[in-house]
């Protein structure tokens, strides 16, 4: 008697929730502006991220929460976090932000290091900019990594 060959399972074609960790020091400039940014231009079933810092700060710099009200992002009720193990346990991507030697290092861990200059005390012309050039950095890496909405 000759056996039927079992049908084949159907695949999945979901990819997996991949995490991004936005890490500076203070986590109250270019990694909430990263992160924010990401939220808004990730599709977020393949995709999310989430900042914190090395020695964070009470809130948000006010220049920050300016500019980025200017684009349609909210940063007034965001909080600066503390980067520890447990935060960066399961992240797929480390992504530091202008921290030099304080950035942290996560064994195991893809990293890039974004140098930008530190947006805190800045006129608001330079912060745009700041802001600016993480927006065409985070949209990049959603490109690059087939993160994006579209």
């Amino acid at each position: 008697m000759r056996s039927k060959p079992l049908p084949d399972r159907p695949k999945s074609t979901a990819a997996p929730t991949a995490k991004v960790l936005f890490a500076c020091v203070h986590n109250a400039g270019r990694s909430q502006m990263a992160a924010a940014f990401f939220a808004k231009l990730a599709n977020s079933k393949r995709a999310y991220a989430i900042s914190a810092g090395t020695r964070p700060e009470k809130r948000v710099h006010n220049e920050v929460v300016e500019t980025m009200r200017e684009v349609g992002v909210d940063l007034s009720s965001a909080r600066p976090q503390r980067l520890t193990p447990e935060l960066a346990q399961g992240a797929d991507l480390l992504i530091t932000l202008g921290c030099g030697d304080e950035c942290p290092f996560v064994p195991g861990l893809r990293r890039e290091d974004w140098s930008l200059e530190d947006p805190k005390s800045q006129p608001l012309e330079r912060v745009r900019a700041i802001r600016d050039e993480i927006k065409n950095r985070v949209t990049e890496l959603l490109r690059r990594e087939g993160w994006s909405r579209t």
